[in-house]
């Protein structure tokens, strides 16, 4: 069932219920109104029997019978007794009032019940006393009322089938032209997605939801259209960053068919420059395949505690230290994260991984942490206020860093990781090493 067909059977349904409770309600108040009026009559006769008013007995067409408790009627014509008149009667009080049928005729029927010695009044205002407990049965023909009732019924099934045809015709005009618009959003959506032209815009139009729709639509064109520009770059930028240590892996290849007539400094320096090259590569790759898995990495995140993680990266990074006899200095102070283990260690070994690169043989890199923050300082050259705003860029590289190795891609990696669990990076000078400070910042758990 499409959308529309269900606009429709909705609308349908939504009004054969108010017609169906509209004139459920309808029926009701009548059938109780003459209920009450039938009951007002024989209340007004019973009362006339007990305060000896004949006038009120001889009113109306409402008709008095006693009975004794055998059910056995003390006059010539009386309707025949039933369970509740032979109660009443027995016991000589109670009252109940009921509908009954005779034949095809519908009686509204008063039981009261009268003790041992009550007065009565029969018409013409004769008198007499009761000799045991009696029932007094007033009823009044109700057929009329009956009958009434039921062409009220059939006239309300009549006009309840004509309001419901009526609302399944104007459901199916109002869904028509209220999903008209629906329908040319459809439309142009599936053209968009037909010809993949994700440069197209939808006309928002107004504020209402059908505006919501389209400007939500354009906001999801937007980030397609900004992620595939993302994707282009980083392969451009891949094939670049990859052609230089290939060209120079080719060429040192080539030049291994003149081994023999190399010398041995020769030949060991073209194996260093290849494994060098092989090496890059490798790094390049797989920092290339760190950007590719996106801001959303798989696994559970869970509670860390950042000030032990740090302490274990930072014992990795000081083996890499001691070959330029640079001092890593660590402050620690406890606090928690939420995040994964594996991706914060990625983080955090690039900043330490970039320290020791930029920092002169004998120097010092300073490592704090508190409160979810870690600062990695170190006492090299420093970032200069016009690199800043690149530093975290794919593939940047500043003029005094492209005779480094490296990919450019570290710094890259650790502002994707820090976004993804909701934290912040940020670079400037260091007041005391005089070098880069790079202050990582992550929500405590």
């Amino acid at each position: 069932m499409n959308f529309r067909s269900r606009v429709i059977l909705t609308t349908a349904i939504a009004a054969a219920l108010a017609v169906v409770l509209a004139a459920s309600a309808s029926f009701v108040a009548a059938r109780n109104a003459l209920l009450h009026s039938a009951d007002a009559s024989l209340q007004n006769a019973a009362a006339g029997v007990l305060s000896g008013n004949p006038a009120l007995v001889d009113g109306g067409g409402t008709q008095v019978s006693y009975y004794i408790g055998n059910g056995e009627c003390i006059q010539t014509r009386c309707l025949p007794a039933n369970t509740a008149i032979k109660t009443i009667a027995t016991a000589g009080k109670g009252e109940k009032i009921q509908t009954i049928s005779v034949g095809s005729i519908t009686f509204r029927e008063l039981v009261v019940g009268l003790p041992l010695g009550t007065t009565l009044v029969e018409g013409q205002g004769f008198t007499f006393r009761s000799p045991t407990t009696l029932a007094a049965v007033f009823t009044e023909n109700f057929s009329g009322q009956v009958a009434e009732l039921h062409k009220l019924l059939g006239t309300l099934m009549i006009v309840g089938a004509g309001a419901l045809l009526i609302a399944l015709v104007l459901g199916v005009t109002l869904a028509r032209n209220a999903l008209h618009p629906l329908e040319e959003v459809t439309d142009e959506i599936e053209e968009i997605a037909t010809t993949l032209d994700i440069g197209r815009r939808l006309d928002e139009g107004g504020a209402d939801e059908l505006g919501r729709l389209r400007a939500t639509f354009n906001e999801l064109l937007d980030t397609v259209e900004a992620s595939q520009s993302l994707q282009r770059q980083l392969v451009l930028d891949a094939s670049h960053e990859l052609r230089t240590p290939l060209t120079s892996l080719r060429t040192n290849a080539s030049m291994l068919a003149y081994l023999d007539r190399m010398s041995a400094e020769d030949r060991e320096q073209i194996t260093k420059d290849m494994t060098m090259q092989v090496d890059e590569l490798a790094a390049l790759i797989g920092d290339l395949g760190e950007l590719a898995r996106g801001e959303r990495s798989e696994g559970p995140v869970v509670v860390l505690q950042l000030d032990e993680c740090v302490e274990e990266f930072v014992d990795v990074a000081r083996t890499h230290a001691r070959t330029k006899s640079i001092e890593i200095d660590l402050e620690t102070s406890p606090s928690l994260v939420e995040g994964r283990h594996d991706r914060l260690e990625r983080a955090i070994s690039n900043l330490l991984t970039n320290a020791v690169k930029f920092t002169p043989e004998g120097g010092r890199v300073r490592v704090e942490t508190y409160d979810g923050t870690v600062v990695v300082a170190d006492s090299g050259p420093g970032v200069s206020d016009d690199d800043i705003p690149h530093v975290f860029e794919r593939f940047w590289r500043s003029a005094s860093s492209r005779a480094l190795p490296g990919s450019g891609l570290g710094l890259s990696i650790v502002d994707q990781v820090v976004k993804e669990f909701g934290g912040t990076i940020s670079v400037d000078r260091d007041p005391l090493l005089g070098g880069a400070r790079f202050t990582l910042r992550l929500p405590t758990a």
